[in-house]
């Protein structure tokens, strides 16, 4: 999205913070467009309320997660990442898909990430790949067989959540089975750049060096072997690019035989898409749970966790 201007366990501690409490912690971040300001906003005041268990997985201040737990856990557990195009964003503004997802059985895993200009690529991407080392062996071990590892974001969120999907170096580098992840859900997405992407301009946390953008690209780097399925979601009324970059992405996925469901959320823009998530009165939700219900564990129990 271009609108919206550590090792696992490390440091880690639990507590329960309110969210503006956590916001004050944050490095300071860019200003806003209007819209994303009014998103931010809107998102913040939807989860004002909802309250979980804090955990710092690095020792930056944005290597954290929030956990929110069912009161009667399904075996789900669905990591999510924020967006706000690479450079602003905060966990928080997920929160407001909690009580959906737990009045449902699921456990919601809340994280954030390193951002650009202060961290370029790979920063972001390696704490979204820590956090989701956390949950697998934190969360997972609890659940035995029935535990389903999915991981999901909106917009860059959504683009960090593709890239952990399609590749397997940062698995084997933490010591992670290569099928751990049992599915994921990418809304409003970024899945290639480079010329002809259809970005009005190239993300500062590319960095500098043209290269990153291939090893940033989902769509370039899908590996069969190691990709889960897809739930692939974008607004009716998304960015066009985006809108065109899912289709590319879900023909990418279909060619390679991996399992894709793409779901057009209806009346929906970019900002909309994202706060329609936490809606249970709409058919993106229920149609997502019941998908990530119906879709088999790729790990059997002996292999978690590791």
């Amino acid at each position: 999205m271009t609108d919206l201007n550590g090792s696992s366990g490390a440091g880690s501690h639990d507590g329960a913070v309110a969210p503006g409490d956590r916001l004050a912690a944050y490095p300071a971040q860019e200003p806003l467009s209007p819209l994303g300001e009014a998103y931010s906003q809107k998102v913040l005041a939807l989860g004002a309320a909802v309250q979980g268990r804090e955990v710092q997985y690095g020792s930056d201040p944005q290597q954290c997660l929030t956990v929110f737990s069912p009161a009667d856990p399904n075996g789900v557990v669905f990591v999510v990442f924020h967006g706000g195009g690479w450079t602003n964003g905060y966990k928080e503004w997920m929160y407001l898909l909690a009580p959906a997802f737990n009045a449902r059985g699921v456990t919601l895993v809340s994280a954030t990430y390193r951002l650009a200009p202060r961290h370029i690529f790979p920063a972001g991407f390696e704490d979204c790949a820590d956090a989701v080392a956390w949950a697998h062996r934190m969360l997972m071990p609890s659940l035995g067989p029935a535990g389903r590892l999915f991981v999901g974001g909106h917009s860059a969120g959504g683009h960090y959540a593709a890239l952990l999907a399609v590749t397997d170096d940062w698995r084997a580098a933490r010591d992670l089975p290569v099928d751990l992840l049992d599915g994921c859900v990418p809304i409003s997405g970024t899945y290639w750049f480079g010329e002809g992407s259809g970005l009005a301009m190239r993300p500062r946390f590319l960095g500098t060096d043209p290269a990153t953008d291939g090893r940033a690209s989902p769509l370039l780097r899908l590996s069969a072997h190691c990709t889960p399925a897809f739930f692939l979601s974008y607004g009716d009324r998304d960015f066009p690019h985006l809108i065109r970059q899912a289709k590319e992405m879900t023909a990418a996925l279909e060619a390679a035989s991996v399992p894709v469901h793409v779901e057009v959320m209806e009346d929906c823009d970019h900002f909309e898409a994202g706060i329609a998530c936490g809606d249970q009165s709409r058919p993106w939700f229920a149609k997502l749970v019941a998908w990530m219900s119906a879709t088999p564990s790729t790990t059997n129990s002996s292999a978690r966790p590791r």
